[in-house]
């Protein structure tokens, strides 16, 4: 881990001599974090710019330590963008030194308004950084990164404006099938139970009472005290189904199972979510609309 540390300070000191594109026909370079960033700046940046994301399918990207190949993208790149709010805490330095040495980081987190996010006592930004769970704050995400592609590629301003607004369109779509699905889930039953806190957001869009085994980074670990804690609460509110998630190993929920089982009561595991990563590229859940319908259909039909 040090030996990476010292390759990153090192290729921060490379990265401040590089200039912005030499060649004004060249494809602006963009490096992403989460899976969810990369979508993202996909859908808005087509084929006019050339993105590499750091993080694939089912990475945690609060455990997340960067390679070699990864320091190399990010020396490589005319920007990278990240969520910021501590989500990819392996990196937060790396990005906050780059960003004073006024290299192109953005953090796309930090566009929304801090009495809009959900605090936390326990994390070490103080706001739960999950903020893709919300499709309000997403769109306000999306903006902000047309905003900036256009601002760092201006040739291809108006390409970036007209990607942008059709990919806003299919965010209000989804806004728009996500409540009349999850509207069939009476509210009493809107309890969800999840491996790690990663759904602040939709339970407080959507009235779900969400509550995660593990706190809102991964790297705080669930002790047996939280576990016989969270099976007397699914026991009490007769929950009927928990859920694993793709980037969080499934012994926990499989451990909040048994001790809910050792209690002479059942509660099944109704599923697999995306929490911290999108699914395989090339798939419905490898895009962040369809990994968001792909979640609520479960939760859904889990719950019923």
């Amino acid at each position: 881990m040090k030996k990476i540390l010292i390759i990153l300070t090192v290729s921060t000191f490379l990265f401040s001599c590089k200039q912005e594109i030499k060649d004004p026909n060249q494809k602006l370079q963009v490096v992403t974090t989460t899976t969810m960033i990369t979508d993202l700046v996909q859908n808005i940046g087509g084929d006019l710019i050339s993105v590499q994301g750091l993080m694939g399918s089912g990475v945690d990207p609060h455990l997340y330590k960067a390679s070699e190949g990864d320091v190399t993208k990010l020396v490589n790149a005319d920007v990278i963008f990240y969520n910021g709010l501590h989500l990819e805490g392996k990196l937060v330095e790396v990005f906050e030194k780059m960003g004073n040495q006024n290299m192109k980081t953005i953090a796309v987190g930090e566009v929304l308004d801090k009495n809009t996010l959900i605090g936390s006592d326990y994390f070490a930004s103080n706001y739960d950084p999950h903020i893709w769970f919300s499709t309000n704050n997403w769109k306000q995400v999306a903006s902000f990164t047309i905003q900036k592609l256009k601002e760092l590629d201006p040739k291809n301003a108006e390409a970036f404006e007209t990607n942008g607004k059709a990919y806003l369109a299919k965010l209000d779509v989804l806004e728009v099938k996500l409540k009349a699905t999850i509207d069939t889930l009476p509210k009493e039953k809107r309890i969800l139970v999840t491996a790690h806190d990663a759904f602040s957001y939709f339970g407080k869009e959507y009235e779900f009472n969400v509550v995660g085994l593990q706190g809102l980074s991964t790297a705080t670990e669930a002790g047996v005290q939280d576990v016989q804690k969270l099976a007397a609460f699914i026991i009490e509110n007769e929950v009927k189904s928990i859920f694993v998630e793709t980037s969080v190993p499934k012994r926990t929920i499989e451990a909040l199972q048994a001790a809910v089982k050792s209690k002479d009561h059942v509660v099944t595991i109704g599923g697999t979510l995306y929490s911290d990563a999108l699914g395989n590229p090339g798939t419905l859940e490898g895009t962040y609309i369809g990994m968001f319908e792909y979640n609520v259909n479960t939760i859904v039909n889990a719950l019923k």
